[in-house]
This record gives structure tokens, C-alpha cells and sequence, in this order.
């Protein structure tokens, strides 16, 4: 390869990179008009009738139109902070609100929101939580006429907190919240009419929470609402909301999701490694998600000022309109799991209610199997060995290679032989370069004498291609990784970024995966029959993985760099013991036969 391809190359692999961090600012996406909306397609209810629900009094009662409008509002801040009610265990500290009779706020005590990009930097105090700057509650009920001025009676209950709201019609709404364990806090809805008449209930939005980025350097593409119909999970993030045209160009977004016919089983408000999570007794009729501008801390760091408007995903459960008569009670329990996510206690969640809900981990489909094998065996590693994460990650590594090490053998000596056969399989190719199927024929004969075969470099690459997968899966949402440091890493989570050059990152760990995989392709035998010009072009071919996964976390980054590194002593053994074995003739054309 010529001086002037490299340095077109060079360019082209640099403005690709270039594209991704640039592009978001100088076309951010487009704010559609308050009210108007993009739904998913999907059959739903007619919207609700109007209620005969009537309330009273200065303040406006909550509104709810049509399923597709915009998020119903609560009146302004009614509360006091004394009248807030604070209830905390050992994992994590709960505040309700009178307003909206709900969870305001859930913060994880041990976690912090944000970890520090360079290990010497300290991270911020903040810890992680939960609904911060959500405009409702969690467990809010919305629906017109169901809150009256949207201020409930707070009263502590043993373990626990109890709102009640009481309307001039004689629609009662009592609240009872008990915090558990594993992150779970046990809440009953009651709809009680006291009144001498019968009571229209409208459709009920009871919302799961509003999901935010962690902070300033979250770029927001992990956060959204996930929900389980009985069968299977699907995530909804910020790029459905967005609806770039081939994930890059602008295009026109959507503001709200609508989906489910009856079977909403659970439904998650989260971000990369928190989820708020909504488990009914009774599946849900619907589950709808609104894309709302969030304000910025007003501590805010000072990274914000160069960030776009933090966006966040407000998601309710539908609950169908029914009709009360005097003295009857509706009553809806739910179950909330408000807390990071980790995969074992997602796994006892789940057991507990047979609901999948470690799902929530996006642990699924095929690759799912290989991100839960290789995270419990980190997790193993860190729990028996007393290693750090990044120690474990290099111990899976060399496990990984030692359990692949005979096939890769195989591969290795497969393609000295297809190397060392090359110039009788060039021979072929002119012979037969006339007949393209004869061509491919006595090289297929050719190969099957010799005992080679054309997949046999490849096949190991392939057969590791699902541990790499299940390993860019499991790191994405391991709440293990948040935080966790290593030599000069800061946060295994994220790129290993030590400083910013004009806003671009410098990040050591994908360049030395680079340099190793160079490394690596220069010392494997280039595959017979290719192009020199080809072969060329395959030796700086692993150029694209290194721009590719240079903003990926560095826990990532770190197996590749370690398993290229183990291929390279692994090829480096195979040509000595070969060096030192008894040199072999070289193949040559099998003898024709001719009658004497």
C-alpha cells in the first residue's frame, strides 16, 4: 500500500470517528410543539369517556384526554419540606411527598451518581438516585378527577408510609407504602366510594417513574423504559425517541410510546445501571412513556454547560375506567424495585414473583447466555479471589483463550500448511483460470488431499465472536463495573479518557488494542490466492475495531487488549516449537500416472 492510500485511509478513519462525537452538536434534535405527538402504531382502548367524577375547591383538578396527550400535571408544589417523609434501610433512603401522594425521591446509598474520568480526579459526592427532577411521583394516580388539588395527608404507619386524599364526591384514595428487601418497596392502591351513588372511574395512569441520565458525562443512549408482556421484553431508548435517519441524519422525533393490549406484566423506568420498576398484581392495559426536557441540579457540574438539555422518559401504566357503587373498593397492589442494576438480586426479584424481570439487565436473546455465564464468573473471581474487577476481567480472558487454545492450534497450523501450499494452488489458478468451476473444483480437490481447509483461520475467530458480543452486553449494564478502577482507569464502565484535546478524548487503552492488533495482523500469514494489495489492506483492517470501540467502556477494551496480547504469545510459542521441529519436504504436485 502506497503513502497516499495510508493517508486517505488515516483521514477517512479519523472523520468516521469524528462523526459520532460531532454530529449530535451541530444538528441536536428537534423539540416538537407542546401537544403534539409520534405513537408507535399499535391497537389501543378508545379513550377514555368522560367521567362523572366532580370535584371543588381554588386549585385545578388534574386533567387526562385521550391516552396519546401530553403527560397529565400535578398543580404547582404544595408541599413543605417538613411535611416530606423520609424512610431509610440499609440500601437506600426513600422521601414521599404529599404531593401526588408518591415516592419523590429514591437515593441509593451505596452508589454514587458520577465517577471521575481520570483516577486523579475525585468523583462527586452526589449519590446515585432515582426520579430526581421528575415532575410526578412514583405511584402517582392520574386521571381527571382522581386527585382533586393533588395534595394528600402523609402519616408514618408501622415501616412504612400512608397517604390519603379524600373528594367531595366521596372518592377515597388510600396509599399504603411498606419498604423490604432487595430494593423493594410493597405499595396498595385503594379506591374506596363512600358516597350514596355510583362513581365513574376514568382510565388511571399510576406512574412507574421518570428515567434520567446519571450525569453530566451520560450521553443518555441507555436511558428509557423497558416492559415484559408475559413472553418477551422490549427496551425503548432514546434512539426510538430521536428517529435518525439511518441513526445518524436528523430526523422527526417521536414524544411518546404507546404499547400493550392488556398483557403489561411490568414496566422499568431506567438509565444504563438503575431501573425503577413497576410490578402490578394484574397485568396492565397499557404502558405509555413521554420524552420530557429535565432541569439542570442546581449544583450542576460545570460539564453541563457544554452538554444538550438532559431529556428524560416519564412511564405510567394504564389501568381501564370501571364504575364503583356505594361502598365498593378497587384495589391494585404493586410492587416497586427501585435500585441498581445487579444481576443476583434481579435473579431473587424475578424468582420471587416469576416474572423475568432480570430482563431489565438486557441479558436477552442468544448472546444473553454468554453475558449471565461471564458476569457470574466475574463476579466469582471477585468474590473468592478477592481481586479487583479488572483483575477478574483478565483472569476470564485467560480462560477464555486457554479453553479455545486447541482450536486455535488448529488454526494456526492450518494456515502454515494453506501458506506453504500456495504456490501449487497458484499453479492451479493459472491453469485453470479459463474455467472458473473447474478452478474451484481441483482447488477444493487440492485442499481435501492435503488436509486444509479454507474456514480453518476463521473458525476460532467466529466461535469467540459470542463471548466478545456477550461481553460488550454484560459490561454495558454491570452495576459491578460502575466505579470500579484499575491501574489507571477510573471507571471500568467508561472510556479510560485521561485528558481532552479541542473536546476530543484521549483514551491510552483502545490505542494500545489498536497497536495490538496491528501487531497481530502483521504476524498471521496472509490466506492464499489473495491480492497483494488485498493483503495489505487486511493488515490495517483491524483499524476500523480500534475507531470503532474507542469510546466503548474500558472494561471492553481492556479483554480485547488482553486477548490479543495472549494471541500474539500464543503465535509467537507455535513458530518456535515449529523452529524446532525436524524440517519436513515440502509438498509438492502429486505425481501423474502414465502407462509404461
Amino acid at each position: 500500500m502506497d503513502r497516499k492510500s495510508i493517508i486517505i485511509l488515516a483521514v477517512c478513519f479519523a472523520l468516521f470517528v469524528l462523526w459520532s462525537v460531532y454530529v449530535p452538536k451541530l444538528y441536536p434534535p428537534k423539540r416538537l410543539p407542546p401537544g403534539a405527538t409520534n405513537v408507535v402504531a399499535q391497537p389501543r382502548p378508545s379513550p377514555a369517556p368522560a367521567t362523572t367524577i366532580t370535584t371543588t375547591g381554588a386549585a385545578p383538578a388534574v386533567t387526562m384526554g385521550p391516552l396519546t396527550a401530553p403527560l397529565p400535571t400535578l398543580p404547582a408544589e404544595a408541599a413543605k419540606a417538613g411535611d416530606l417523609i423520609e424512610l431509610t434501610n440499609d440500601y437506600a433512603r426513600y422521601t414521599f411527598t404529599p404531593n401526588g401522594g408518591g415516592l419523590k425521591l429514591v437515593e441509593l446509598v451505596h452508589y454514587r451518581e458520577t465517577v471521575a474520568r481520570s483516577s486523579r480526579k475525585s468523583a462527586t459526592n452526589r449519590v446515585a438516585s432515582l426520579n430526581s427532577a421528575a415532575p410526578v411521583p412514583v405511584l402517582a394516580v392520574l386521571g381527571e378527577g382522581l386527585t382533586g388539588d393533588g395534595v394528600f395527608d402523609l402519616a408514618r404507619t408501622t415501616g412504612g408510609v400512608r397517604a390519603t386524599k379524600t373528594l367531595t364526591n366521596g372518592l377515597v384514595m388510600v396509599k399504603e407504602f411498606a419498604v423490604t428487601t432487595n430494593y423493594l418497596v410493597a405499595a396498595t392502591v385503594r379506591l374506596e366510594n363512600r358516597s350514596d351513588a355510583p362513581l365513574s372511574l376514568p382510565a388511571q395512569e399510576y406512574v412507574v417513574g421518570t428515567a434520567a441520565p446519571m450525569g453530566p458525562d451520560d450521553d443518555g443512549s441507555a436511558v428509557g423504559l423497558m416492559w415484559y408482556n408475559g413472553a418477551k421484553s422490549e427496551d425503548i431508548t432514546a434512539g426510538w425517541f430521536a428517529n435518525r435517519t439511518l441513526g445518524c441524519f436528523p430526523g422527526t422525533p417521536r414524544q411518546v410510546y404507546v404499547a400493550g393490549q392488556s398483557n403489561v406484566v411490568w414496566a422499568a423506568a431506567h438509565n444504563q445501571f438503575f431501573a425503577l420498576v413497576a410490578m402490578p398484581q394484574s397485568p396492565a392495559q397499557q404502558v405509555i412513556a413521554r420524552q420530557i426536557e429535565l432541569p439542570r441540579p442546581v449544583d450542576a457540574d460545570p460539564r453541563y454547560r457544554s452538554k444538550p438539555t438532559p431529556m428524560g422518559y416519564v412511564t405510567t401504566l394504564i389501568f381501564p375506567e370501571a364504575t364503583l357503587a356505594p361502598g365498593q373498593t378497587v384495589e391494585q397492589q404493586v410492587f416497586l424495585f427501585a435500585g441498581p442494576k445487579e444481576y443476583r438480586t434481579l435473579a431473587k426479584v424475578a424468582s420471587q414473583f416469576s416474572n423475568n424481570v432480570d430482563a431489565v439487565m438486557g441479558f436477552g436473546g442468544f448472546f444473553g447466555f454468554f453475558s449471565k455465564g461471564l458476569l457470574l464468573a466475574m463476579n466469582w473471581i471477585h468474590d473468592v479471589f478477592k481481586v479487583g474487577y479488572g483483575w477478574a476481567i483478565i483472569a476470564i480472558t485467560i480462560t477464555i483463550k486457554v479453553l479455545f487454545w486447541p482450536l486455535t492450534q488448529a488454526s494456526t497450523r492450518s494456515m502454515k500448511r494453506m501458506a506453504a501450499l500456495q504456490p501449487q494452488m497458484k499453479a492451479l489458478q493459472e491453469k485453470y483460470k479459463g474455467d472458473p468451476a473447474k478452478m474451484n473444483k481441483k482447488l477444493m480437490e487440492f485442499m481435501k488431499e492435503h488436509k486444509v481447509s479454507p474456514l480453518g483461520g476463521c473458525l476460532p475467530m467466529l466461535l469467540q465472536m459470542p463471548v466478545f458480543i456477550g461481553f460488550f452486553y454484560m459490561i454495558r449494564s454491570a452495576i459491578e463495573l460502575h466505579g470500579a478502577s484499575f491501574l489507571w482507569i477510573a471507571d471500568l464502565s467508561r472510556p479510560d479518557t485521561l485528558f481532552e484535546v479541542g473536546g476530543f478524548p484521549f483514551n491510552l487503552l483502545p490505542l494500545l488494542m489498536g497497536a495490538t492488533m496491528l501487531w497481530q495482523s502483521h504476524m498471521t500469514p496472509p490466506s492464499p490466492g489473495m491480492d497483494p494489495m488485498q493483503q495489505k489492506m487486511m493488515r490495517y483492517l483491524p483499524l476500523i475495531f480500534l475507531f470503532m470501540l474507542y469510546n466503548f467502556s474500558a472494561g471492553l477494551t481492556l479483554y480485547w487488549t488482553v486477548q490479543n496480547l495472549l494471541t500474539i504469545a500464543q503465535m509467537k510459542l507455535t513458530k518456535t516449537q515449529q523452529a524446532a521441529a525436524p524440517p519436513s519436504a515440502p509438498a509438492g504436485p502429486a505425481p501423474s500416472k502414465k502407462k509404461k
